[in-house]
């Protein structure tokens, strides 16, 4: 992954200089590939490939090795721009005050190494799935948006940059662009205005709640005094309701305790209370003559500092345990007006979802925000009613219809999309979930899926491993298929003497048998087709040649002779197919 050039930077607007020498371009160790090598030998050698299948694949990205080092460490070391790129995306500590970050500080060799350094540590750390898509949500809003670019405009060079990174655009993007769903709610304070889901609002905050069953519950705006609350602790605060990260200016924290007081945040609002008095005493509290930068000005706090029910995902989990509980298992023609999106229920659905006999009560601005298939489906507004008897309901929700899945799988998807998480699965569902992340586009879901099957893999038998193999491959599942190639590597002379397995390879394109052509990694999930990336044989022999401990100077004819060993193998299964279909005839 390359640096940006400074045409790609001015296009976001942001204003950064890189100059570079040439020397800084040039890694100060070789760049080679490790195939079977681990997070930190991937960093050390600058294998952007290797280190892409295990970041997919879930590696901690700051990990630490028997000798204490992280593998950004390595990268620093090494003089690897690209590999340090990487892991500082995936998350990796680079903050000077921290032990990992100050010893990355000093390893850097390079200029380059250290400009990505001093950037990134301005950025926060990166969202989980469900706040970074609500933040999403949130930030293209126009107002918001124009809120957080104003930000921006008195931001240092870096600092900007880093925030219009994790916030995925720039000061020059088309608003227009961006907008993900539109909101329903708008607050005014002085004028000035911040948009909002009552979904989020509700599921975050009792007082948002009991006002949008009593005095809101049919307006669209609410103007708040400034002499009762500040703007920017009012965006902050909605800001975190969205992204479970606080990001409050320091002049603003005592407003948006009191804001948090109302709102009943009482969790929230204990932490706010003792650090503003913490920051009265601050050191650069009292010296406001002083050029700062914004932040040094600003408070930040991560949902990690707040217990787990105060945390999003529980928030919005209790808003889908209602929803579950309001979807009927009968006709949707024939439901009653009463049974429909009745206000008083306080879950706020708005969208009817049919899978199968079953109506699921859903939010349009959940799933939009999380699924770019329900986003588009949701935009083509005339196609709302889908239902065969082309019934509205009593509120005039939409419904859609989903075909050819399950309700149990619907359901246990709808699970992820709120919380990030499914609390259990039966292993015999993780086949059709891989095909539900797939079809709506939840590629997260893959690996939630993949964690919570691996216990199960541990004690299945060739066979059935065979089975999870090719479908691990087909659905681009990168930790399953990891696994399958492990343990079929080291353990070939079992696998070969299964049916299951020799029937496998007669469906498998063959290996590189040129060594030129031979590839020296596993393949990319997605890459189905691309000739750069090698198929399941050529991976199952790397990594059969790295369990057999093959010297450099034997590899070749190692690899000969497990090619060989495939060939008779295949024979063997056509052979077993022949007789199969004899026996047919017969």
């Amino acid at each position: 992954m390359d640096m940006d050039s400074p045409s790609d930077v001015e296009l976001r607007g942001l204003d950064i200089d890189v100059d570079l020498d040439p020397e800084d371009l040039q890694p100060s160790v070789p760049l080679k590939k490790v195939p079977g090598g681990d997070l930190f030998e991937a960093a050390r050698a600058g294998d952007c490939d290797r280190l892409a299948l295990l970041l997919e694949a879930g590696a901690n990205v700051n990990a630490r090795d028997r000798w204490d080092s992280v593998a950004l460490y390595y990268a620093c070391l090494a003089g690897h721009a690209d590999a340090a790129r990487m892991l500082l995306e995936a998350g990796a500590v680079c903050a000077e005050r921290t032990f990992d970050g100050d010893r990355c500080h000093y390893a850097a060799l390079n200029l380059r190494l250290r400009r990505l350094l001093k950037t990134f540590e301005a950025r926060p750390p990166p969202l989980a799935p469900l706040p970074a898509a609500l933040r999403a949500t949130f930030l293209a809003c126009p107002a918001n948006r124009a809120a957080f670019l104003e930000m921006l405009q008195g931001s240092a060079g870096a600092e900007a940059a880093a925030l219009a990174a994790a916030a995925g655009f720039g000061p020059k993007d088309d608003p227009s662009s961006a907008c993900l769903f539109p909101p329903d709610i708008t607050f005014y304070v002085d004028g000035k205005p911040v948009e909002a889901h009552r979904v989020i609002l509700c599921a975050r905050s009792p007082f948002f709640q009991k006002k949008f069953k009593t005095d809101w519950q049919n307006r669209k705006e609410v103007r708040f005094s400034n002499h009762k609350l500040s703007y920017g602790a009012l965006y902050s605060l909605i800001h975190f309701f969205y992204s479970d990260r606080l990001e409050v200016a320091v002049d603003d924290m005592e407003n948006l305790a009191r804001a948090c007081k109302v709102c009943k945040c009482e969790e929230l609002q204990k932490i706010l209370d003792k650090e503003v008095v913490h920051q009265r005493y601050a050191e650069y509290k009292s010296a406001r003559e002083l050029d700062l930068d914004n932040s040094q000005k600003r408070f930040i706090l991560q949902a990690q500092s707040l217990p787990e029910d105060d945390r999003l995902p529980s928030a919005l989990q209790r808003i889908l345990l209602d929803c579950l509980a309001n979807s009927r298992e009968e006709d949707y023609c024939n439901m009653e007006p009463n049974m429909c999106g009745n206000p008083e229920d306080g879950n706020l659905a708005d969208l009817y979802i049919k899978v199968g006999n079953k109506i699921f009560h859903c939010h349009q601005v959940i799933l939009a925000s999380r699924s770019e298939y329900f986003r588009a489906r949701l935009s083509r507004t005339m196609g709302f009613l889908e239902g065969n008897c082309g019934h509205k309901a009593a509120q005039n929700l939409p419904l859609l219809e989903e075909h050819d899945l399950s309700a149990e799988a619907f359901e246990k998807m709808l699970e992820y999309m709120y919380t990030d998480k499914l609390e259990h699965m039966d292993p015999n569902q993780a086949e059709e979930l891989f095909d539900v992340a797939s079809r709506y586009l939840l590629f997260p879901l893959k690996r939630v899926v993949a964690d919570m099957l691996l216990p199960h893999l541990e004690h299945l038998p060739p066979a059935e491993l065979c089975h999870w193999l090719m479908l691990s491959d087909i659905y681009g599942v990168v930790k399953i298929r990891e696994y399958c190639l492990d343990i079929i590597a080291c353990n070939f002379e079992m696998f070969a003497n299964t049916r299951e397995f020799r029937a496998l390879l007669l469906t498998l394109p063959p290996p590189s048998g040129d060594d030129s052509l031979r590839t020296t990694r596993p393949s990319a999930p997605g890459t189905a087709g691309n000739t750069d990336q090698g198929n399941l044989l050529d991976d199952l022999r790397e990594k059969w040649l790295e369990a057999e401990g093959a010297e450099l100077d034997e590899r070749d004819e190692s690899a000969a002779l497990f090619d060989k060993r495939l060939e008779t193998l295949m024979l063997v299964a056509e052979k077993e197919a022949d007789d199969d279909d004899s026996d047919d005839d017969a």
